[in-house]
């Protein structure tokens, strides 16, 4: 399995036209195209930061759809009044103890190791990681995605409220520093969301 995402520096006074172009009109046009799996959207109202990420079942299809997905995001960006960098992932896991509701929110992380590591940080990631952030009250799912190339690496963990995420920053920052002395993954940045639309059909991969 592989993701695009689409970090998008948008107008916060855009975002919930945003969202709605992004639900009524990008959603449904992913899914005519082979090989897409569904999409998610994380969006953070004070700094206008958002996060669009496409899944797809290969690389083959993700390659594929690159020009009938331009015109897609192209017209997102636009709603959103801002601008975008594009990412491409592999990825590695995915887990799903309860499905998300209204007022969901998520947590990324970005990291970089050394790209012989990446195997060795994914398999600690499933082993222990994965396991100590299943237990955190109000969590609902974890994904991980990584680049094999870069070394770059980027985990998301929902939760089912604000308040629960709000809750889980000491041990999260914690867990974080324990997968870091493990494997050697360095911190590149934090940031909590709005979990604004999550279709990101993607199999368990934990």
């Amino acid at each position: 399995m592989f993701a695009r995402s689409t970090r998008i520096q948008a107008r916060p006074s855009a975002i919930d036209s945003g969202i709605a172009y992004m639900r009524d009109e990008v959603l449904p046009g992913l899914r005519e195209i082979p090989g897409c799996m569904g999409m998610s959207l994380l969006v953070d109202r004070d700094n206008g930061h958002c996060i669009a990420t496409s899944s797809w079942e290969s690389q083959e299809a993700m390659d594929e759809s690159k020009q009938r997905v331009a015109p897609l995001r192209d017209q997102g960006l636009a709603m959103f009044g801002g601008s975008a960098q594009i990412e491409e992932w592999e990825i590695a896991g995915l887990h799903r103890a309860h499905r998300v509701s209204e007022g969901a929110c998520a947590r990324a992380t970005w990291v970089k190791t050394d790209p012989s590591r990446i195997d060795s940080a994914v398999e600690i990631y499933k082993s222990a990681t994965l396991p100590a952030m299943e237990q955190l009250d109000g969590f609902c799912s974890a994904s991980l995605m990584i680049n094999r190339r870069s070394g770059r690496a980027v985990s998301c963990t929902s939760y089912s409220s604000a308040a629960a995420m709000r809750a889980s920053r000491e041990q999260s920052a914690s867990l974080r520093v324990d997968a870091a002395r493990q494997t050697g993954v360095e911190a590149l940045d934090v940031r909590e969301f709005e979990l604004a639309l999550a279709h990101l059909r993607v199999p368990e991969m934990a």
